[in-house]
């Protein structure tokens, strides 16, 4: 029988290859303003990633599996962030332009 943590080592591999497989089916016009959810997906991530890590009976490939996913994460919502404000910024009027 497999133990709580291979259990939650498969769904959040499950998970990242589904969210993978939507996104690519996702219209290059649609990816800036889907980046509130795609940021909110990977925020999830971190947390079931510092959860993977934080149990006492992770193994080292869950643990590296788990930063690489950190690591992956915190960069998507860190861009995310960038390229939607500047994103607002192209809305915003000029000033001293007419």
């Amino acid at each position: 029988m497999a133990s709580n943590l291979e259990i939650g080592l498969m769904v959040f591999m499950l998970a990242t290859f589904v969210g993978l497989e939507v996104i690519r089916k996702v219209s290059p016009l649609l990816h800036t303003p889907l980046m509130s959810l795609t940021n909110a997906i990977s925020a999830i991530s971190v947390v079931g990633a510092i959860l993977i890590i934080s149990n006492e009976e992770a193994t080292t490939l869950s643990k590296v599996l788990g930063f690489i996913a950190i690591t992956a994460a915190v960069t998507n919502i860190v861009s995310g962030f960038l390229i939607t404000d500047r994103m607002l910024k192209m809305f915003k009027k000029r000033e001293g332009k007419r």
